[in-house]
């Protein structure tokens, strides 16, 4: 089913926490006495909505750097479609985050910050080879994405997959992400459509890589 949606937007609008740092001063009351039950109405039973305020939201990226993502130029792609999306984040202000994994390792490239117009400099010589860790790629991101929520609780927080889905393990979605989009680098006529799959079994919105290239950053749509 297709459902677009603009990066700077999210399907969890409903979500809310109690009032710490970028929160509005606006109380939601339906979350408040939910939140009290049947106790007595005191100040720590107060939730408030959530703002969107400079540096709110966090784009933190997952880049599939594995041997597979090698052929037919897919990573050199992959890592050109990271350009332009940090160029993207930088003009609205958002943060950024980049985590690589490949071979046996995963690594974060980038901690959450600003998206600086010179990313290209320090994307380009990234490289890649070997078996494709998705777990411990997630489970990187995820550290990062943790980290992230603990020093800025009120803060959007996405995760962009960027893989071909060649890979056997099935690791849950990181739950301290808000948002997740997987972007499939599969090519062929015939496809193992891991990609996707995973997409459905997180939940999570899903576009190839293809699509994301013509039609811009918001022409994804859910994997479920």
């Amino acid at each position: 089913m297709g459902h677009r949606l603009r990066w700077n937007e999210s399907r969890t609008k409903g979500r809310y926490v109690a009032r710490e740092g970028e929160e509005s001063t606006s109380i939601d009351w339906i979350s408040t006495l939910r939140s009290k039950r049947s106790m007595r109405l005191d100040a720590r039973h107060l939730r408030y909505r959530r703002t969107q305020g400079k540096g709110a939201v966090l784009h933190c990226f997952l880049l599939d750097c594995s041997g597979s993502m090698l052929a037919g130029e897919r990573l050199a792609r992959a890592k050109g479609m990271l350009v332009a999306l940090f160029d993207r984040a930088y003009r609205e202000r958002a943060k950024i985050a980049l985590v690589c994994f490949g071979g046996e390792r995963a690594e974060v490239r980038r901690q959450p910050g600003a998206a600086h117009w010179f990313n290209e400099n320090w994307i380009a010589p990234i490289g890649g080879g070997g078996g494709t860790p998705l777990a411990l790629g997630l489970s990187s991101a995820a550290t990062v994405l943790e980290r992230a929520a603990r020093h800025r609780p009120a803060q959007r927080r996405w995760l962009w997959v960027l893989t071909d889905g060649r890979t056997n393990e099935k690791p849950q979605a990181p739950a301290s992400a808000d948002e997740i989009v997987v972007v499939d680098f599969e090519e062929g006529s015939i496809r193992a459509g891991r990609g996707k799959a995973l997409a459905l079994d997180w939940g999570a919105r899903y576009i190839t890589a293809d699509a994301l290239s013509e039609g811009g950053d918001h022409s994804y749509h859910r994997g479920v």
